[in-house]
């Protein structure tokens, strides 16, 4: 039965391992998608401001740098999400207590057992001639 429940144990950590590399690999995708998209709106903005003489033109500039705050925006909430965050705190969490409770373990054993003093050999039989 132990084997059998391991199996299941790592069954679904290998599902969730498939499912975080999937949500990664859109991620990815979607964060390629974007560039393209800033980068495209990037050279429309250079050639808008190289014949920025009329009021259109200038309400299309604004209109493209508000598009690329926004696929800035987009970019940033996608590479920074808080499930990412709230799985590093927690790895924190659980590897620092770990770190603490051995710590305090090493620290109470030491306190505990008695150093050993070496009072049988004299002080003086090291410096006299």
């Amino acid at each position: 039965m132990a084997a059998s429940s391991d199996e299941i144990n790592f069954e679904q950590a290998l599902e969730n391992v498939e499912r975080s590399l999937d949500q990664l690999k859109g991620r990815y995708a979607q964060v390629q998608q974007d560039e393209q998209q800033l980068e495209t709106l990037q050279q429309r903005k250079a050639t808008l401001q190289t014949q920025r003489k009329s009021a259109a033109l200038k309400a299309e500039l604004r209109e493209i740098e508000q598009q690329l705050e926004e696929l800035e925006l987009n970019l940033e909430s996608r590479l920074f999400s808080w499930s990412g965050l709230k799985e590093v705190f927690w790895q924190a969490v659980r590897f620092g207590g770990l770190g603490i409770a051995i710590g305090w373990s090493l620290a109470f054993i030491t306190l505990k057992t008695p150093t050993p003093t070496n009072s049988s050999t004299p002080s003086n039989s090291l410096s006299s001639p």
